[in-house]
């Protein structure tokens, strides 16, 4: 087991111990089976179809958790690069390091923690919470915190779309901006 990967979950320990820990703390109910909720969130082409463009995802303890919202990017700044799966029970829960965005880049060297747990609700309905744990205090962390406030409750209205939609988010008008500002910038991929 990596240092990392043991910090988090030493992180997680404590917070099971009673100790009083900052978190966020999101639910949505969405329109499919568990099974497939769970699908969308444990593989790659679950997390492009919802989460981001790009993804590489090994839903194993240890395996990488990569969602990457700018594929065009550099190494290490495509989104959360290096990421990793703590812990997987199918069809009910998994758990994952997290990292700040790239403007960030105080907070954005630390890793926190993301538990995804799904049950089963009556109408092939899936309730699914999300728990971000692991803040630190002040500077970048609180800037870093307030940042993930709002982006979890886009991502989890992207997971309610897509299976309301019954289709995968398109991407397409996303990867065009993205590549025009990377051309504005002078480091789009040829």
């Amino acid at each position: 087991m990596t240092k990392r990967l043991l910090a988090v979950l030493i992180a997680l320990i404590a917070l099971g111990a009673g100790a009083e820990e900052r978190r966020i703390f999101k639910e949505a109910l969405v329109h499919a089976p568990i099974d497939q909720v769970f699908q969308a969130w444990s593989t790659t082409e679950g997390v492009k179809s919802f989460f981001a463009p790009e993804a590489e995802i090994d839903a194993r303890p240890g395996g990488r958790y990569g969602v990457f919202f700018d594929p065009l990017g550099k190494p290490g700044l495509k989104g959360a690069d290096d990421e990793r799966v703590l812990a997987v029970q199918a069809p009910t829960m998994i758990s994952f390091t997290w990292n700040a965005p790239p403007h960030l880049a105080e907070a954005r060297g630390q890793h926190t923690a993301v538990i995804v747990r799904l049950r089963s609700e009556p109408n092939d309905l899936t309730r699914v919470t999300l728990t971000h744990v692991g803040w630190g205090d002040g500077g970048q962390w609180d800037q870093a915190y307030d940042y993930f406030d709002k982006a979890w409750g886009t991502v989890l209205g992207n997971l309610r779309k897509r299976f309301d939609e019954g289709k995968p988010i398109d991407w397409t008008d996303w990867l065009a901006r993205l590549k025009a500002m990377h051309a504005k910038d002078g480091d789009a991929k040829k």
